[in-house]
């Protein structure tokens, strides 16, 4: 894993080694859940994804909505949605009127095997914010959500 932290110095600006710092952890993550997920339950990330956003939604997506909340084209909503149904953790419902759309929820199997593998990865996050005190873990949300609101308002264009 490339550290992108060790691209910068202490020459460059506070607001540029903070950017790349929370990449880096968000990197760390994402590479730490993904081996783990491949090696406990033999899924991809993007198969958990996708489930998770079915576990929300118990009557199920259009491919669509899918795509969206995924934030990935609706060619990889499918790909990874043919791979789920065949392994029985997703099912593909007609939308009457519709014969164009299909809505895709869970089975219950899928649902079972979801809740395991949720319960399981929380523990994980869990332990991999041990180094941070639940006080700490408080004070960097609360100060992520302050970054997140300000981006909002720049992306909104005020």
């Amino acid at each position: 894993m490339i550290d992108r932290e060790t691209d910068s110095s202490e020459r460059d600006h506070v607001s540029l080694r903070l950017w790349l710092r929370l990449l880096t952890c968000t990197t760390l993550i994402e590479t730490e859940v993904r081996t783990r997920l491949r090696e406990e339950f033999e899924i991809t990330l993007p198969r958990f994804d996708l489930m998770a956003q079915l576990e929300r939604a118990p009557d199920g997506l259009k491919m669509g909505e899918l795509s969206q909340r995924m934030m990935v084209s609706g060619g990889n909503v499918t790909g990874i949605t043919d791979q789920l149904e065949r392994d029985g953790l997703v099912e593909r419902i007609e939308i009457p009127g519709d014969r164009r759309s299909w809505r895709v929820r869970l089975t219950e199997s899928g649902r079972q095997s979801f809740d395991v593998m949720a319960r399981t990865h929380e523990a994980w996050i869990v332990g991999m914010m041990r180094s941070l005190s639940p006080v700490e873990q408080q004070q960097l949300y609360g100060l992520l959500h302050k970054l997140k609101q300000g981006m909002g308002k720049k992306l909104a264009g005020q």
